[in-house]
Protein backbone atom coordinates (compact mmCIF):
# COMPACT_ATOMS: atom_id res chain seq x y z
CA UNK A 1 0.00 0.00 0.00
CA UNK A 2 1.34 3.43 -1.00
CA UNK A 3 0.87 5.82 1.92
CA UNK A 4 0.08 9.36 0.69
CA UNK A 5 -0.05 12.80 2.32
CA UNK A 6 -1.84 15.68 0.59
CA UNK A 7 -0.93 19.30 1.37
CA UNK A 8 -3.24 21.94 -0.11
CA UNK A 9 -4.74 25.01 1.52
CA UNK A 10 -8.06 24.57 -0.33
CA UNK A 11 -10.17 22.17 1.72
CA UNK A 12 -12.42 21.10 -1.16
CA UNK A 13 -9.49 20.38 -3.46
CA UNK A 14 -7.67 18.46 -0.75
CA UNK A 15 -10.75 16.41 0.06
CA UNK A 16 -11.47 15.67 -3.60
CA UNK A 17 -7.92 14.48 -4.25
CA UNK A 18 -8.05 12.27 -1.16
CA UNK A 19 -11.40 10.78 -2.16
CA UNK A 20 -10.16 9.99 -5.67
CA UNK A 21 -6.93 8.39 -4.51
CA UNK A 22 -8.63 6.36 -1.78
CA UNK A 23 -10.65 4.63 -4.51
CA UNK A 24 -7.43 3.01 -5.74
CA UNK A 25 -6.75 -0.45 -4.27
CA UNK A 26 -3.05 0.18 -3.70
CA UNK A 27 -3.13 3.81 -2.46
CA UNK A 28 -4.19 5.15 0.95
CA UNK A 29 -4.30 8.84 1.90
CA UNK A 30 -3.10 8.68 5.50
CA UNK A 31 -2.73 12.42 6.22
CA UNK A 32 -3.85 15.83 4.98
CA UNK A 33 -2.29 19.24 5.69
CA UNK A 34 -3.58 22.73 4.95
CA UNK A 35 -0.12 24.30 4.81
CA UNK A 36 3.46 23.42 4.01
CA UNK A 37 4.76 24.08 7.53
CA UNK A 38 2.74 21.08 8.82
CA UNK A 39 4.12 18.54 6.34
CA UNK A 40 7.47 17.41 7.77
CA UNK A 41 6.01 16.47 11.15
CA UNK A 42 3.04 14.70 9.52
CA UNK A 43 5.37 12.68 7.25
CA UNK A 44 7.21 11.43 10.33
CA UNK A 45 4.03 10.68 12.27
CA UNK A 46 2.22 8.81 9.49
CA UNK A 47 5.18 7.07 7.79
CA UNK A 48 4.31 8.60 4.42
CA UNK A 49 5.69 7.29 1.11
CA UNK A 50 4.49 10.00 -1.30
CA UNK A 51 3.63 13.66 -0.63
CA UNK A 52 1.34 15.64 -2.96
CA UNK A 53 2.16 19.36 -2.61
CA UNK A 54 0.39 22.44 -3.87
CA UNK A 55 2.79 25.31 -4.62
CA UNK A 56 0.98 28.35 -3.25
CA UNK A 57 0.03 27.97 0.42
CA UNK A 58 -0.30 30.81 2.95
CA UNK A 59 2.46 30.10 5.49
CA UNK A 60 4.97 27.93 3.65
CA UNK A 61 4.91 27.23 -0.06
CA UNK A 62 5.27 23.82 -1.67
CA UNK A 63 8.72 24.51 -3.13
CA UNK A 64 10.18 25.32 0.29
CA UNK A 65 8.44 22.25 1.71
CA UNK A 66 9.83 20.03 -1.05
CA UNK A 67 13.36 21.17 -0.23
CA UNK A 68 12.79 20.48 3.47
CA UNK A 69 11.55 16.97 2.72
CA UNK A 70 14.52 16.30 0.44
CA UNK A 71 16.82 17.07 3.38
CA UNK A 72 14.81 15.56 6.25
CA UNK A 73 13.16 12.58 4.50
CA UNK A 74 15.15 11.74 1.36
CA UNK A 75 13.27 8.45 0.84
CA UNK A 76 9.91 10.24 0.59
CA UNK A 77 8.77 11.06 -2.95
CA UNK A 78 7.29 14.49 -3.72
CA UNK A 79 4.73 15.15 -6.44
CA UNK A 80 3.82 18.79 -7.08
CA UNK A 81 0.13 19.09 -8.00
CA UNK A 82 -0.74 22.69 -8.83
CA UNK A 83 -3.01 25.02 -10.76
CA UNK A 84 0.00 27.04 -11.89
CA UNK A 85 1.67 25.49 -14.93
CA UNK A 86 4.45 28.09 -15.05
CA UNK A 87 7.85 27.09 -16.44
CA UNK A 88 9.61 28.82 -13.54
CA UNK A 89 7.71 26.72 -11.01
CA UNK A 90 8.45 23.57 -13.01
CA UNK A 91 12.18 24.28 -12.92
CA UNK A 92 12.18 25.25 -9.22
CA UNK A 93 10.19 22.16 -8.26
CA UNK A 94 12.83 19.78 -9.57
CA UNK A 95 15.63 21.93 -8.18
CA UNK A 96 13.92 21.58 -4.77
CA UNK A 97 13.94 17.79 -5.07
CA UNK A 98 10.45 17.06 -6.41
CA UNK A 99 10.01 13.81 -8.33
CA UNK A 100 7.06 14.95 -10.41
CA UNK A 101 5.04 17.97 -11.48
CA UNK A 102 1.47 17.96 -12.77
CA UNK A 103 -1.44 20.37 -13.02
CA UNK A 104 -4.77 19.89 -11.29
CA UNK A 105 -6.72 19.37 -14.50
CA UNK A 106 -5.14 15.92 -14.89
CA UNK A 107 -7.57 12.98 -14.81
CA UNK A 108 -7.93 10.77 -11.71
CA UNK A 109 -6.26 7.92 -13.61
CA UNK A 110 -3.30 10.17 -14.50
CA UNK A 111 -2.96 11.29 -10.88
CA UNK A 112 -3.00 7.71 -9.54
CA UNK A 113 -0.48 6.66 -12.22
CA UNK A 114 1.78 9.57 -11.25
CA UNK A 115 1.67 8.55 -7.56
CA UNK A 116 2.66 4.98 -8.50
CA UNK A 117 5.39 6.22 -10.82
CA UNK A 118 7.14 8.49 -8.30
CA UNK A 119 6.74 5.82 -5.60
CA UNK A 120 8.62 3.43 -7.89
CA UNK A 121 11.45 5.96 -8.20
CA UNK A 122 10.60 7.37 -11.62
CA UNK A 123 10.04 11.01 -12.58
CA UNK A 124 6.73 12.46 -13.75
CA UNK A 125 7.59 15.13 -16.31
CA UNK A 126 5.16 16.80 -18.69
CA UNK A 127 7.09 17.08 -22.00
CA UNK A 128 5.48 20.42 -22.90
CA UNK A 129 6.31 21.90 -19.51
CA UNK A 130 9.88 20.62 -19.78
CA UNK A 131 10.29 22.28 -23.18
CA UNK A 132 8.81 25.55 -21.90
CA UNK A 133 11.12 25.39 -18.89
CA UNK A 134 14.19 24.97 -21.07
CA UNK A 135 13.16 28.03 -23.08
CA UNK A 136 12.41 30.20 -20.06
CA UNK A 137 15.05 32.31 -18.30
CA UNK A 138 16.44 31.08 -14.99
CA UNK A 139 15.30 32.89 -11.87
CA UNK A 140 17.69 35.87 -11.45
CA UNK A 141 16.29 36.92 -8.06
CA UNK A 142 18.15 36.26 -4.83
CA UNK A 143 16.35 34.64 -1.91
CA UNK A 144 16.00 38.03 -0.17
CA UNK A 145 14.71 39.70 -3.34
CA UNK A 146 12.09 36.97 -3.74
CA UNK A 147 11.09 37.36 -0.10
CA UNK A 148 10.57 41.14 -0.21
CA UNK A 149 8.96 41.06 -3.66
CA UNK A 150 6.43 38.48 -2.53
CA UNK A 151 5.48 40.72 0.40
CA UNK A 152 5.35 43.74 -1.91
CA UNK A 153 2.96 41.83 -4.19
CA UNK A 154 0.41 41.87 -1.36
CA UNK A 155 0.61 45.68 -1.24
CA UNK A 156 2.62 45.92 1.98
CA UNK A 157 4.46 49.24 2.47
CA UNK A 158 8.25 49.19 2.78
CA UNK A 159 8.09 49.79 6.54
CA UNK A 160 5.87 46.74 7.06
CA UNK A 161 8.06 44.55 4.82
CA UNK A 162 11.13 45.70 6.76
CA UNK A 163 9.55 44.63 10.06
CA UNK A 164 8.54 41.23 8.69
CA UNK A 165 11.96 40.36 7.25
CA UNK A 166 13.94 42.06 10.06
CA UNK A 167 15.81 44.43 7.75
CA UNK A 168 16.09 48.20 7.59
CA UNK A 169 13.72 50.07 5.27
CA UNK A 170 16.72 51.19 3.20
CA UNK A 171 17.88 47.60 2.68
CA UNK A 172 14.37 46.56 1.64
CA UNK A 173 14.27 49.43 -0.89
CA UNK A 174 17.61 48.25 -2.27
CA UNK A 175 16.32 44.69 -2.70
CA UNK A 176 13.15 45.97 -4.38
CA UNK A 177 15.16 48.24 -6.66
CA UNK A 178 17.38 45.33 -7.66
CA UNK A 179 14.33 43.13 -8.36
CA UNK A 180 12.75 45.89 -10.47
CA UNK A 181 15.94 46.09 -12.52
CA UNK A 182 16.17 42.32 -13.00
CA UNK A 183 12.55 42.10 -14.14
CA UNK A 184 12.91 45.16 -16.42
CA UNK A 185 9.84 46.80 -14.91
CA UNK A 186 8.99 50.29 -13.68
CA UNK A 187 7.91 49.60 -10.10
CA UNK A 188 7.63 46.91 -7.46
CA UNK A 189 4.01 46.01 -8.32
CA UNK A 190 4.95 45.34 -11.93
CA UNK A 191 8.08 43.50 -10.79
CA UNK A 192 6.01 41.25 -8.54
CA UNK A 193 3.52 40.56 -11.34
CA UNK A 194 6.26 39.62 -13.81
CA UNK A 195 8.03 37.47 -11.23
CA UNK A 196 4.79 35.64 -10.41
CA UNK A 197 3.98 35.07 -14.08
CA UNK A 198 7.40 33.52 -14.58
CA UNK A 199 7.19 31.42 -11.44
CA UNK A 200 10.08 33.23 -9.74
CA UNK A 201 8.13 33.98 -6.55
Amino acid sequence: MIRVLIADDQHLVRGALAALLNLEPDIAVVAQCSDGDQVTAAVTEHKVDVVLLDIQMPQQDGLTTAAQLRDAHPAVKVLIVTTFDRPGYFRQAFEAGAHGFMVKDASPAELAAAVRKVHAGDKVIDPQMALASVGSPANPLTEREREVLLLAADGNPVSAIARQVHLSAGTVRNHLSSAIGKTHTANRIEAARVAQERGWI
